[in-house]
């Protein structure tokens, strides 16, 4: 594989960093060619690391053009690589003279490049935005800029994400920590906490934030010590902020640190304050020593730290917030340690620098096998569901869909109808069009191969009669614009008015291709209607093929909400409907009795949060007992973990009910819908009540039952292995109708 790298030379700071690094490291496994378009220190560096580097000043564009031309055609290059407006708008054009496709990596928000500049703004900054809307494809540095290019319009099948690696191979220190500290000037022994920052002394920095917020926690821990590395032009004004607060002899100015290796294995709490950033080598270093870490919440640092689970963050200039988190952790050696070796070894599996420069080969090989792959009039499916509205039990489901499509090929172009259709590209990395957007939907059915009518029981008139006769409508347009139907994993019923039925047995006898089932009640109800003609198979729901988080993240998970990872929970999921406000008494009562009869802790646990929390809220007031209400789970592989982790769970909604059977935990179910009892018997489970003839005595046998039943893996676990073995029939059939002749 031969790449060329077009760059201006001029570049500093991190994306110089990232690029010599990169290519450095690239240089070793295929052929890099660097060119710059001015000599400077940037490329007599990449020289001095081995990069073959060619530099062609000048501002004859068209001169360069036709040297970079015979270059590519001569040395047979593959692909061509951007970094920057000048790299950028040369890619743009060797694209149209070439025909090789180009990627630019963006390093930084393109509209916030030269403030400033005017301009340089007006100019170069025309120009990057001109070009970069012309480019192949665009590469994000971190997963923050990723979704920043995606919410401005750009096309997530497009965009791909890489992250300034890092060698974490941690090197002694110069000194030991008692010599660094009287070092730099800070009056710290073994028992003071000291938390530091290593960043430019500039308001971006917001390093006022941070002396406020120490000052306040100095105040309840008082052998808490901060250290300041860095330079700048708010140094005095720091110093004064720190004086007015009474905290200047506590408060360490160390000036430019050389030996952040000594810096970082010196303090025992990192700290970021930055009210901008994209992603930040301060964290990684920081990582590299296993440091607990407080940052603000910004740009690409989310992705690293996964709030309360391996580090702590608060929103740009709240100091009360950081003070807080300054307080746990300085007051908690164990939260320290733990939140340390968390972050540490998410950093070394995720961030590394051999993983930058595999992620960044696996880029140029998708690149090139799209590149190959024969053009086609219709490629792609659409999946239609009740998606963006907040329920767990729905986006695992697309998220299954999404994962097993991607599985059988990786560059099928996916959209999705949502209700939230920014959210849905930034969380799935797919196209999506409001679910309404009548006129989008039938454009896009004129390319796509597939239309996937995507999983959970849409074919029902109970919950709304409009929302089966869109689904419908959305069945028969997908099939008259030359679309393969499939109905994916789904669930059919209960349709009860005879319109409806008689209307959905014409379209899915008519439009359908083939109907996977997740429960065979649904299969009775599609022989009830009349229902042949599709290829009907008896599969599963999608979401069991989902994982759980690792255990150190559901750790963490059950940690940040006061709840030991070792303790014994009971979850209770409950969602509003009729009658429920009449049983909310017996859920109450019901969690009492597992706290006082087996010592389980009742945890409230979410599918649609915009609904369930508040029916929990109903039961929790009839309780004595201790207990928890987990507002949001957060992604699916954390709420799977945090089912995981129950000793039982009790629940009316079904995907709480997969979740946990798929984790091996025993169910009891409450049954509003027929899904919920059509489940559990398909798993071979016979724990659950209608909710209508719930009492507290019959649910407290049940969960008495189901306490007997926890450790019987075989019984607890027969059933859904049973499902995974046959899930893979929604996958085949997807397959089938893509024309993919790979197995599954």
């Amino acid at each position: 594989m031969k790449v060329i790298h077009l760059i201006s030379g001029g570049d500093s700071g991190g994306a110089k960093t990232h690029v010599l690094s990169l290519l450095q490291n690239l240089s070793r496994t295929i052929d890099v060619t660097m060119v710059c378009f001015m000599e400077g220190p940037f490329a007599q560096e990449a020289r001095g690391l081995g990069i073959r580097t060619e530099v062609y000043p000048g501002l004859n564009l068209l001169r360069v053009l036709s040297i970079l031309k015979r270059k590519i055609k001569a040395e047979r290059i593959d692909l061509i690589h951007c970094h920057g407006a000048r790299g950028n708008l040369m890619g743009v054009l060797l694209r149209r003279a070439t025909g090789l496709p180009v990627v630019t990596t963006v390093h930084s928000d393109y509209r916030l490049d030269y403030l400033g500049r005017p301009f340089s703004r007006l100019t170069y900054g025309t120009i990057n935005t001109f070009a970069l809307r012309r480019i192949d494809y665009r590469i994000g540095v971190s997963d923050a800029m990723a979704d920043l290019l995606i919410s401005r319009g750009f096309d997530p099948d497009h965009i791909f994400t890489i992250y300034n690696g890092l060698d974490f191979t941690l090197h002694p220190p110069a000194m030991s920590r008692t010599e660094y500290f009287r070092s730099v000037g800070l009056d710290a022994g073994e028992e003071e906490v000291v938390a530091g920052i290593a960043a430019r002394l500039n308001p971006v920095k917001d390093i006022a934030t941070l002396i406020r917020g120490f000052a306040k926690a100095h105040e309840t821990c008082a052998h808490l010590r901060l250290i300041i590395a860095g330079d700048g032009e708010q140094m005095e004004m720091l110093k004064k902020l720190a004086a007015e607060l009474g905290v200047q002899d506590k408060v360490c100015f160390a000036g430019w640190v050389t030996d952040t290796n000594t810096f970082y294995q010196s303090i025992d709490i990192n700290t970021l304050t930055s009210l901008s950033e994209t992603f930040p080598y301060a964290l990684t270093e920081g990582a590299r020593a296993s440091l607990p870490t407080i940052s603000s919440k910004v740009g690409g640092v989310p992705y690293l730290i996964d709030h309360g689970v391996n580090g702590l963050l608060f929103t740009p200039g709240d100091a009360d917030t950081l003070a807080k988190h300054l307080v746990a952790l300085a007051s908690d050696p164990t939260l320290r340690k733990h939140l340390g070796e968390r972050l540490h070894r998410k950093a070394v599996e995720e961030y590394s620098l051999e993983r930058t420069v595999e992620r960044q080969l696996e880029i140029y090989r998708i690149i090139l096998r799209r590149q190959a792959r024969p053009h086609k009039k219709r490629e792609g499916a659409l999946v239609c569901g009740a998606y963006g509205r907040g329920n767990a039990g729905d986006d695992a489901i697309l998220e299954a869909i999404v994962a097993e499509l991607r599985q059988l090929d990786p560059d099928l172009p996916i959209w999705v109808l949502s209700r939230n259709p920014d959210s849905t590209r930034l969380a799935y990395r797919v196209n999506s069009i409001y679910t309404f957007n009548i006129v989008r939907f039938l454009r896009r059915m004129s390319k796509t191969r597939l239309y996937i009518n995507g999983g959970g029981s849409l074919m029902q008139d109970v919950t709304s009669r409009r929302s089966l006769w869109f689904y419908l409508f959305t069945i028969s347009a997908a099939k008259r614009f030359g679309n393969q139907v499939m109905m994916y994993g789904c669930g059919i019923g209960p349709i009860h008015y005879p319109f409806n039925r008689s209307l959905a047995a014409k379209v899915l006898q008519r439009d359908v291709d083939c109907i996977t089932l997740r429960d065979t009640h649904s299969l009775t109800e599609l022989k009830d209607m009349g229902i042949d003609r599709p290829e009907i198979i008896l599969s599963a729901d999608p979401t069991v093929i989902l994982p759980a988080a690792d255990a150190q993240v559901v750790d963490g998970l059950l940690e940040s909400h006061g709840l030991a990872p070792d303790g014994k929970y009971i979850g209770f999921t409950l969602r509003p409907w009729p009658g429920f406000d009449e049983k909310a008494q017996v859920f109450g009562r019901a969690a009492d009795y597992a706290w006082e009869k087996y010592g389980l802790t009742p945890v409230f646990l979410p599918i649609e949060k915009r609904l369930d929390v508040s029916a929990a809220q109903k039961a929790a007031a009839y309780m004595k007992a201790p207990h928890v209400m987990i507002a949001d789970t957060g992604s699916s592989r954390h709420t799977i973990g945090l089912f995981a982790r129950m000793q039982l769970t009790v629940s009316m909604r079904l995907h709480a009910l997969v979740f946990s059977a798929g984790q091996g935990v025993p169910l009891v179910g409450v049954v509003y819908d027929q899904k919920i009892s059509s489940f559990l018997s398909y798993i071979g489970q016979d724990l659950y009540t209608e909710l209508a003839d719930l009492t507290l005595e019959r649910l407290c046998a049940q969960i008495d039952a189901a306490v007997k039943r926890i450790g019987d893996t075989e019984f607890l676990s027969g059933g859904v292995n049973r499902l995974r073995q046959v899930e893979h029939r929604n996958q085949k059939t997807a397959a089938k109708l893509l024309g993919i002749s790979r197995e599954v």
